[in-house]
C-alpha cells in the first residue's frame, strides 16, 4: 500500500529557533514563561497546557505555578471588567447577577436577621395552607 504524502508538508521548509525559557524535565525540555502565562490567561487548563509543550502537568505546574496562577487572575479580571461594562450599558439581567454576586443581594423571602418568614410572605402561606385544609 503506497504511503499518502500531502502536497503542503512535501515543500514545507525547515530551520532552527532558539527558544528562552525554563528547562524542565528529564528531556530537558525548553519553556517560555510568557506562553505559559498566555495559554493561562486564555483559559486553558494545566493538562491542556501540560500536552501543548509534551511535558507532565505536575512538571508544570512545579515549575509554572506564578504564571498559571497570574494567567488565571489575569482572566478573571478581564472577566469581570467586561461583566460590569455589560451592566453599566443597562443589561438588566447582568445587573441583577452582579447585585447578587457583588452586593450579596437576594431575592429570598425569608428575613436574614431574625431567620424568620417575611410577614406578607406568611399570611400567605397561611391561608394557602387553610385552604388545603378545606379541600381535605
Amino acid at each position: 500500500m503506497q504511503e499518502r504524502v500531502r502536497k503542503d508538508t512535501a515543500k514545507r521548509k525547515t530551520g532552527t529557533k532558539v527558544i528562552e525559557g525554563v528547562v524542565v524535565g528529564r528531556d530537558k525540555t525548553v519553556i517560555p514563561p510568557e506562553e505559559v502565562y498566555k495559554l493561562a490567561n486564555i483559559g486553558c487548563k494545566d493538562t491542556e497546557i501540560a500536552d501543548w509543550f509534551q511535558i507532565d502537568g505536575n512538571t508544570l505546574r512545579y515549575n509554572f505555578s506564578v504564571e498559571l496562577t497570574k494567567g488565571r487572575l489575569a482572566l478573571n479580571q478581564s472577566l469581570r471588567r467586561a461583566q460590569l461594562q455589560v451592566a453599566l450599558n443597562g443589561n438588566p439581567t447582568m445587573l441583577i447577577f452582579l447585585g447578587k454576586v457583588l452586593l450579596g443581594q437576594r431575592e429570598d423571602s425569608i428575613d436574614i436577621e431574625e431567620n424568620k418568614i417575611l410577614p406578607w410572605v406568611q399570611d400567605r402561606v397561611e391561608r394557602e395552607n387553610n385552604e388545603d385544609q378545606q379541600d381535605a
